[in-house]
């Protein structure tokens, strides 16, 4: 069944613009490769624009996993630690249908 995702991302006093721009980059790969992934959003707190939700929905557990696995997930996540106030905060949701 399908797996939602909430990842919380606090980001750098200022440091937004470059954030997201890696962001986008990762996001337009993930789009391109991964079938399971079906939702993959980032959005940006009104209450404070230095936190970020990134919005996932994957339609399986192996969509997840492959998701996790990838050369450029990896690489790109490598490439945000200098723009990131504190870690990631995941949060794993079960779709109820």
């Amino acid at each position: 069944s399908m797996i939602g995702v909430v990842a919380t991302l606090k980001v750098q006093d200022g440091k937004g613009a470059e954030f997201e721009a890696i962001f986008r980059e990762l996001a337009a790969k993930v789009r391109a490769n991964e079938a399971g992934t079906l939702v993959y959003q980032l959005t940006r707190s009104r209450a404070d624009a230095n936190t970020y939700k990134v919005l996932e929905v994957y339609k399986d557990q192996e969509s997840l996993t492959a998701h996790g696995g990838t050369d450029y997930s990896r690489e790109l996540g490598r490439k945000m630690v200098p723009y990131m106030a504190s870690r990631p905060d995941v949060e794993l949701l079960d779709a109820v249908e």
